[in-house]
């Protein structure tokens, strides 16, 4: 190649760097290729950036006010086929809605059953059946897998049994049927959640709405369990914290949280004292209020 070819070949070359430097969004759609290809709308690709480290300070980097303007850019700036994309159909996912209701009814169920047939160890069928509620997913469609799974169950189950073996199969009867109105107070919170998520235009208005909802949901629970200690004449003192952190557990492995603090929180409760499973419950709260306010923690998988 001669000194002229190479001059003017330079030029050509160095043109892609310039304009990459001139369309920094392009960058990042590059970058992350693959989740705003996988994304159903920019509420997706708002979640999976935040999950990334990318917060509003780092969206005015790339010339946009906060995360959710870049991901309506990006979304917008996904290649994707010509054709409308098919509406999602209602009843596969009502029917869905209504098998996982009916999965939070059965642990309620075999408790009641196994208790008016007097069986020896009904309190451990109803502790066991309401710790096997954790494995069922939530409106996000996320579960904890794994070994992770299998640590937060066996904490689960030290704290229930424990507390069963303590106070009687009444407990766990009262456990047992505190997991449907669980089931229904976690469902509500996910799609409040996901509303305001929609609504929002920055992280940090989405997370001071989303931190009410968490706290309207756990206050959910509180009083169905304590009615479900009523009816299962179990002790309130004793069946209310620990329904509550078995709530807490289930919504916070649901929306994406790392179960270690999840089986450190259960393993507290499985402790044979009586400020156990408040304190184990109060922990657990205040990790879920600044993990369940992320967006990320929303985003259907």
């Amino acid at each position: 190649m001669t000194p002229d070819e190479a001059g003017a070949a330079a030029p050509v070359a160095s043109a892609p760097r310039r304009r990459a430097a001139g369309d920094p969004v392009k960058t990042l759609l590059h970058r992350h290729q693959e989740l705003c290809e996988r994304a159903v709308d920019p509420l997706e690709i708002a979640a999976g950036l935040e999950a990334r480290g990318i917060t509003d300070r780092t969206a005015a980097r790339f010339r946009h006010r906060d995360v959710f303007s870049l991901a309506e850019e990006l979304y917008a700036r996904t290649p994707r086929g010509d054709g409308p994309a098919a509406p999602a159909a209602a009843g596969p996912r009502d029917a869905r809605a209504l098998r996982g209701f009916g999965l939070a009814l059965l642990p309620g169920a075999a408790a009641l059953a196994a208790g008016a047939a007097a069986l020896p160890y009904a309190g451990a069928l109803a502790a066991a059946a309401t710790v096997a509620a954790l494995a069922r997913p939530s409106a996000t469609g996320r579960t904890v897998r794994g070994r992770g799974s299998l640590a937060v169950h066996l904490a689960a189950a030290a704290a229930a049994g424990w507390a069963v073996h303590r106070h009687g199969t009444p407990l766990g009867a009262a456990l047992a049927l505190a997991a449907a109105p669980g089931h229904l107070a976690a469902a509500a919170f996910a799609a409040r959640a996901r509303s305001q998520l929609a609504a929002s235009r920055a992280l940090e208005d989405f997370a001071s709405s989303a931190r009410p909802l968490l706290l309207a949901a756990c206050a959910a629970q509180t009083a169905a369990a304590a009615g479900a200690a009523a009816l299962a004449g179990a002790p309130l003192a004793a069946a209310v914290p620990l329904a509550v952190l078995l709530f807490l557990a289930r919504l916070l492995l649901c929306h994406g949280a790392p179960w270690p603090p999840v089986a450190a929180a259960l393993a507290l409760a499985a402790v044979p004292a009586a400020p156990a499973a408040p304190a184990a419950a109060a922990g657990l709260l205040a990790l879920a209020l600044p993990v369940l306010a992320r967006a990320s923690a929303h985003a259907r998988t």
